[in-house]
């Protein structure tokens, strides 16, 4: 028996941890997409808490979900800190009876929580790790990860872990094979949009994002005297209101709280004003999206670093969450989104630095640690 028809035969059971945000849970399905379609035999079984949007997302997609307690690690020191070993040992041994009852050949880890204890048991019953970054600033809980396995992977070049491999995000197909141009026109439609008007869409992300809200109401009249159509995505439970208490409106305006399946977003927009999430940026340069990222002015400064590459090539602005004035949007993004050569070139910027088959890349780093 050759060694190829032997790992054909041979049953797979792979363990995948992350959660928390939608930054964590899309490279994680796209991983396991990937994974099932390289080896449709395999047992896919995702980790994460009982309190983050994985408890919906993974599900939905069609994966079998497990989770342990979140243990958050305190920066300061406090009664969560004197708590955190206990804690942390408990989860551990979660973790471990998780790995146990799935007979884990490998687990894959995309960062969270979830991931550490995960980490810890598997290095203890020296199951292979394989790890994927998606921040240019890596997370804690990758950092301890990359310290036991020889198979790390990272959206962004540059980002400082050991034995990193650049491979890009892993995004759902839907998103990595987009074509921008054939689509536009039916995506515009889609969404209640003019085709033959210039359209900026604007999203805070799952969690919305009100000092862009605001700056985006304030300047609507600027936008609509320049021709220009506004979808404004405001995320769940923030709808924007006028001063009357009803629901903002105006030319070429329209607020939705979501819209499912980014990629309709992504052919329908001539520029997407945007955080600097991780999964944005890459999915931004996958398909050459000309953008205006708006990072979000809390944290580690990790999103002004994931959008770093993609703004000095050309393919987005910058602008500090401070300075997204309606003074700003005037001056600034409606001349952009009046000049379709200057976002031609934008989008050419932008697609030169995309990775679409990161999932793939992710897929075959698996099965190189389950076969070393």
């Amino acid at each position: 028996m050759t060694a190829d028809s032997h790992q054909a035969i041979t049953p797979l059971s792979v363990v995948l941890a992350g959660g928390g945000t939608a930054g964590h849970i899309s490279p994680l399905l796209a991983i396991a997409d990937a994974i099932r379609s390289q080896r449709p035999d395999a047992a896919i079984l995702a980790v994460g808490t009982p309190s983050g949007m994985e408890t919906r997302l993974i599900p939905a997609a069609g994966y079998e979900l497990a989770t342990i307690d979140r243990v958050p690690f305190p920066r300061r020191p406090s009664m969560d800190l004197a708590r955190l070993p206990g804690r942390l040992s408990a989860a551990v041994k979660q973790a471990g009876r998780i790995l146990d009852d799935a007979a884990a050949d490998v687990l894959v880890g995309v960062g969270g929580y979830v991931c550490t204890p995960m980490y810890l048991a598997a290095r203890k019953r020296r199951i292979p790790i394989v790890i994927h970054e998606a921040n240019l600033k890596a997370g804690l809980a990758n950092r301890v990860g990359a310290r036991f396995s020889r198979h790390v992977a990272v959206a962004f070049e540059g980002t400082r872990l050991p034995r990193a491999r650049h491979v890009g995000m892993p995004m759902r197909k839907a998103i990595s094979g987009l074509d921008r141009t054939s689509a536009a026109h039916a995506a515009k439609t889609a969404l209640g949009l003019d085709p033959d008007r210039p359209a900026l869409i604007v999203t805070g992300g799952s969690s919305g994002a009100a000092s862009i809200n605001r700056s985006v109401a304030a300047a609507l009249p600027a936008l609509a005297a320049a021709g220009i159509q506004t979808l404004h995505i405001t995320g769940v439970g923030k709808a924007v209101m006028d001063d009357d208490g009803g629901l903002l409106a105006g030319d070429g305006y329209r607020q939705v709280e979501y819209v499912d399946g980014m990629e309709t977003v992504y052919a329908a927009a001539d520029v997407l004003l945007a955080r600097a999430g991780a999964a944005t940026v890459s999915e931004i340069a996958a398909v050459g999206v000309p953008a205006v990222f708006v990072p979000l002015p809390i944290g580690n400064g990790e999103q002004a670093l994931n959008a770093a590459a993609l703004v000095k090539a050309g393919g987005a602005l910058l602008v500090a969450d401070k300075d997204l004035t309606p003074q700003w949007l005037e001056s600034e993004l409606i001349p952009l989104l009046s000049n379709p050569q200057r976002l031609n070139a934008m989008a050419r910027a932008a697609g030169s630095l995309g990775i679409r088959n990161a999932d793939q890349r992710m897929a075959d780093l698996v099965l190189e640690a389950v076969s070393a």
